[in-house]
């Protein structure tokens, strides 16, 4: 199965569609994002925006996920941001906190106030 994103005019992800692999094959016999995006329209609208997405995340860093953003710049599908003091990773495009979570096997939740990980008590 393959799986596709719509965007919206801003890039946002407003939903994620599964066709099958042999909806992708192209002119040449091989899987092409192309052919997907061309089936997709097809059964769709010609008007809408598609993007592959990979649930494997074997490309575009994360598998789409509603809301999420296609940043073209880094090809890749971006969560929105969870907290206003977490950082955006360059290398998986994933939001992390500016503090290290403690590893003690204790369940913590982030405290933006603090910018810090509080005990789950």
């Amino acid at each position: 199965m393959a799986h596709f994103a719509i965007l919206d005019e801003n890039n946002i992800v407003t939903e994620v569609i599964v066709i099958d692999n042999s909806d992708m094959i192209d002119e040449n016999g091989q899987d092409s994002e192309s052919a997907g995006i061309e089936f997709c329209k097809s059964l769709l609208g010609s008007d809408k925006n598609f993007k592959q997405t990979s649930y494997n995340n074997n490309f575009r860093k994360n598998y789409a996920g509603i809301g999420f953003t296609y940043d073209a710049t880094r090809d890749a599908f971006i969560a929105e941001k969870p907290y206003p003091s977490w950082i955006l990773n360059e290398d998986s495009c994933r939001w992390q906190a500016p503090v290290a979570k403690p590893n003690d096997n204790h369940i913590y939740s982030w405290n933006e106030e603090t910018v810090s990980w509080d005990l789950v008590e």
